[in-house]
């Protein structure tokens, strides 16, 4: 299937297609729309392309990663501050429902959004205006929402940590991203797209070398994907990749991981934390470098970090333990 026209996905998947004709259709209406799928699949470039192909493609797409920024601060984010409102305020400053008047907000991560701020959103959604924190006057913007999230939001609900009334408000329509290991008739067009970007004479990649890409179960995604592409460009000093240019995880067959890694390593949580601790010391410790890498939020790093810290104990000390500071 061709890529619909004005459109920055990269695919050839018919699953993927269908999301992309269904993203056109909805974009010249005002309904809602929550783009769902795991970190790393994509969802930014479609609420582009619904933003793109819509009524307000003049005007801005403002984004807001509300898994990227503590509570404390993301109502002052998004709804802009007066001048002394809290330590620190010395100016007043518009927020980005403000810069995104007339254009389209696009909140990411919306399933890290704390209650408080979960319900300042809905009354501006309900009403369409809201005040600044430490404001008195309403101001009234015309803005169309965007939400994407890598949770359950339906499971947030039912555990009581999403509201069921902001759930239902913005999810008019919902569109749910197929993660890379169900779309893997697309790694062959992502590699070279990724490869010929920017190079004059972009480097090729081998028959084995390529097999054993579309088989990796690709747990960051596009963004791990391209990440790696380009440690290729950099790393590689001949014209094409070899297999044994590959990375151990991908040029290592499930067999040989079986025999070699102790069975308690295949609990989930334990493969989880072992990868995690493993890219955050190939990044000497700097863990916005390492969530990037790995498709995650910096607040959700933080979070696996804080639970390892309380293991601390059952972790040997090496040179893991230094990044759990």
């Amino acid at each position: 299937m061709k890529n619909l026209r004005g459109s920055r996905f990269l695919t050839q998947n018919h699953l993927m297609g269908e999301l992309l004709e269904m993203a056109s259709k909805i974009a010249p209406t005002e309904v809602s729309v929550l783009i769902q799928g795991e970190s790393g699949t994509g969802k930014e470039l479609v609420a582009k392309h619904i933003h793109e192909q819509s009524k307000r493609a003049r005007s801005k797409m403002v984004s807001l990663n509300c898994g990227a920024i503590q509570d404390t601060l993301l109502l002052s984010e998004l709804f802009g501050h007066e001048r002394g409102a809290f330590t620190g305020a010395t100016a007043q400053k518009q927020g980005l429902v403000e810069v995104a008047d007339g254009g389209t907000l696009f909140l990411d991560e919306i399933g890290e959004m704390g209650m408080d701020a979960q319900s300042k959103l809905l009354r501006f959604l309900q009403e369409g205006e809201f005040r600044r924190v430490g404001g008195q006057e309403p101001i009234h913007v015309d803005v169309r929402v965007v939400s994407a999230t890598n949770k359950d939001l339906e499971a947030q609900v039912k555990a009581g940590k999403f509201r069921e009334d902001l759930y239902y408000r913005i999810n008019t329509v919902t569109l749910r991203m197929l993660p890379l290991r169900k779309r893997k008739d697309d790694v062959p067009l992502l590699v070279h797209h990724f490869l010929k970007d920017g190079e004059t004479t972009p480097k090729q990649v081998s028959e084995q070398a390529m097999a054993k890409l579309c088989a990796y179960p690709w747990p960051g995604n596009v963004r791990e994907l391209q990440n790696l592409v380009e440690r290729f460009k950099v790393l590689v000093d001949g014209p094409e990749i070899e297999l044994e240019d590959l990375p151990a995880p991908l040029n290592r067959d499930l067999d040989e991981v079986v025999e070699n890694e102790p069975l308690t390593m295949f609990l989930l949580d334990q493969i989880e934390k072992k990868h995690i601790l493993r890219v955050l010391n190939h990044f000497k410790g700097n863990k916005t470098k390492a969530a990037n890498a790995m498709g995650i939020t910096v607040k959700t790093l933080y979070n696996k970090l804080a639970v390892y810290a309380k293991e601390r104990e059952d972790v040997r000390p090496s040179n893991e333990g230094a990044v759990l500071h």
